[in-house]
Formats: structure tokens, sequence, C-alpha cells
């Protein structure tokens, strides 16, 4: 298979195994830590879950960290990047096992909040970070099958993380906080594993380097005017037009997430376990499509062109969503993930070989940083959006007919805007 090849030759770059073997246990520990908080918030026999409750989760976790993410973007062009995969990883680390003392301890919900929301803060800095340091580990000839395995290895780890956590919440320990212990590990993993690369070795150029937070931060209103200025230069525009698609679909990502939730959790489903192995099945067939996305988007964006992909990904889910989800049959909704996580993945693996390729060295961290707020914010958005939208139940023809027609305006917009 071509997509063996390509990952044979990537891994002969002994900096990219490194830099991969921090990003997979990052992100299979963030698989795990979210299915354990999905399971609390969602699955919890006591809890009378809504589509309301579920997006209020969403804004407590997600929205805060939305205002700081540029500021996280400054960092890291002004961090060495090796030291926050380090430290961050270790911080997590540490407020996973206070998220699971939390859990046991039964407090008030807006604490454990408070933690998990310190956990997700970190996060940020993480997959940002991962994507900005990307470009030095490999050549640039490389860079688009890179971006292709690297994420969406991740994306699969992070996939995996939830088996993981499914298999342990079901068969050997009915305990969340059991669950959220095993991402801990998993986040002290990573810390260790980023020990193996130099500190120097991703980045930034040592010109830019301030090692004290108040170096760092001073004059970052100043730094991010150049960020944006720099992505709108006219030779970046494909780059702010791909994020602006981008962010959309993500919005239809999260409020189908959510439609997908309620229906495991009440339609699909007489009882909480069988709703939550249900969620997993999902979970998994959804990442079997960020694989094919990895094996087809280097074939197919080197054959159409980057934007072109991203045309066709949007423009398959317009007609594919509608067609698999408005049956709001179990089969059906499991080929819809398949299709969801395909498209969803190829046109991010796309979009971000844009963005690095657009983007000089000393801006990728902000850029990163406001490509994950506008990620965030597309989510919290469809979250609220779909708890207007959604009935109990969780069958929703209408938002699944307006997630079709955003789909079909990204693929039209993007290709008007292209051949413009």
């Amino acid at each position: 298979m071509a997509v063996v090849r390509d990952l044979r030759v990537l891994l002969r770059f002994r900096n990219f195994r490194r830099l991969l073997a921090v990003r997979l246990l990052s992100q299979g520990a963030d698989g795990v830590y979210q299915v354990a908080l999905a399971s609390y918030v969602v699955f919890s026999p006591e809890k009378q879950t809504s589509a309301t409750a579920i997006a209020s989760a969403m804004a407590i976790l997600l929205l805060p960290y939305s205002l700081v993410g540029p500021f996280a973007g400054v960092l890291l062009d002004r961090w060495r990047r090796r030291q926050v995969f380090l430290y961050g990883n270790l911080v997590r680390a540490l407020m996973a096992s206070v998220t699971a003392v939390l859990i046991v301890s039964q407090v008030p919900d807006w604490l454990f909040y408070v933690s998990a929301l310190c956990v997700t803060a970190v996060n940020r800095f993480i997959l940002s970070g991962l994507s900005a340091a990307l470009p030095r580990v490999v050549d640039a000839d490389r860079l688009m099958i890179a971006n292709s395995l690297s994420p969406t290895a991740g994306t699969l780890a992070a996939t995996a993380g939830g088996g993981l956590a499914f298999a342990v919440r079901l068969v050997v320990a009915d305990s969340d906080a059991a669950v959220v212990l095993l991402g801990a590990a998993l986040y002290l993993c990573g810390a260790l594993a980023s020990l193996r690369m130099s500190p120097e070795l991703l980045g930034p150029d040592s010109q830019l380097v301030k090692p004290r937070i108040g170096a760092a931060l001073a004059g970052t209103a100043r730094d991010l005017v150049a960020g944006v200025r720099h992505l709108a230069a006219p030779s970046r525009r494909s780059a702010a037009r791909a994020l602006g698609a981008m962010a959309l679909m993500r919005f239809c990502y999260g409020a189908l997430l959510v439609m997908l939730l309620m229906l495991c959790r009440y339609e699909f489903s007489s009882n909480t376990d069988d709703g939550l192995a249900l969620l997993g099945l999902a979970l998994g067939i959804s990442g079997a499509g960020f694989f094919a996305a990895a094996v087809v988007t280097p074939w197919a964006a080197g054959r159409l062109g980057a934007v072109t992909w991203i045309v066709v990904c949007a423009a398959a889910a317009s007609i594919l969503e509608p067609s698999l989800g408005l049956p709001f049959a179990t089969a059906p909704m499991l080929a819809a993930a398949f299709v969801l996580g395909l498209t969803t993945q190829g046109a991010k693996i796309a979009t971000d070989t844009i963005v690095q390729s657009s983007v000089e060295d000393g801006f990728r961290g902000r850029i990163f940083s406001v490509y994950d707020v506008l990620f965030n914010v597309a989510f919290v958005g469809a979250a609220a959006v779909a708890a207007l939208m959604l009935p109990p139940d969780g069958r929703s023809m209408p938002l699944v007919v307006t997630i079709g027609v955003i789909y079909g305006v990204v693929a039209v917009a993007l290709a008007r805007s292209e051949r413009q």
C-alpha cells in the first residue's frame, strides 16, 4: 500500500519518529480523558442528560480557552516547543489525577469542570505545538505526506485511547475515576517521550526564544496583529480561506456529534451501558474514516490540489450526510460516522498543509493557535445551536438538513473563490 510506503519513508527521519511518539501518547491520553468526561457527564445513570447540558459542558471546557488561545500561539513562537511538550504533559498528568480524586469525592459539578478545564487548557499548547514543529523534522517535499499521516495517526491514537477507555469502563472497572487515572499515566509517558529530543530541535529559532513569561508576553498584541497581517497577505489568502472553510466544517462536526450523543443515550439504546458501547462503536468507525483520509488525501490533493480536495470533501458531506442521517437508524448513522471522519480529516490534512506551506516558522505557533481557537468557537457554537434544535431523543430533521446546506455552501464558496 502507498500509505505503508510513505510511512516507511517518514520513519527514516529519526526526529520525526520521536515527535510522532509524543503525539501518539499525548493524543491517546486525550482520547482516554475525553471518553471519561463524556461517560461522567452524559452516560452516568443518575444524570438525566439533555442537549443543553452537553452544550453547557462543551462551553465550559472549550470556550474560555478560545480567549487565551492567541496568547498560546505567541508563547509557542517564543518558548522552546520541546519544553512545552515536556512540562505541558506533566501538568496534564497532575491535573488529570486531581480530576479522578474529584470524581470519587462527589464534589459539585463546577469544581469538576474547573479541573477538567485546566487539562484541556494545556491541550491548546500541545496540539498547536505539534503542528508548528512538524516542518522542523521533515523536509518540504514530504510535508504533505507528514501532514497526512502524523495528525491522522494522532487522531487514531485518540480513537484507540477512547476504545481503551471504553474497555476499562465496561469490562475492567465500572469507574470513571479509574479511566481518568489511565489517561494521567499516558500523559506522563508523553512527557517522558519528549525527553528523547533536544530542547532546540523543534524551534523556534534561538533569536526568538524568550524563556521568561513576562518577556514572552510583552508585546503580545503587536505579535498577534503581525500574525494576522502575515496570514492576510495576498500570497496567503488561500490559507485564510481554507481556515474559514475548516471552521465551518468543524461547526457541522460539532452539531452532529451532539446529535449522536443524544441518539446513543436515548434513541438507539435502552440503558446507559448499551448507549456508551454504541457511542464507542460509532467513534471507532469514524476513526476508520480518519485512516481512510490519510490513505486517500496525499494522492487526491496531489492530483486535484489541496483547496480543490477540501471542496470535494465538503461537497461529498453535503450529499451523503443528509442521505444517511435522515433515516435516524443505527446502521445508516454508523455509515454517516465513517463519511464524517473521512471528509473532516481529509479537509483538515489539506488545510494543515496549506497553512504550513504558506506561513513562516516564526508565525506558525500563533497561526495554529488561532486555527485552534476557530475550532473551539465553531464547536461550542455548534453545540449551542444543536441544543436549541434537538428534541430530547436527539431526532431532528431540521438540524440534519441545515448541516447539509452548510457543507454545500462551503463547497460552492471555496470553489468560486479559488477560481477567482
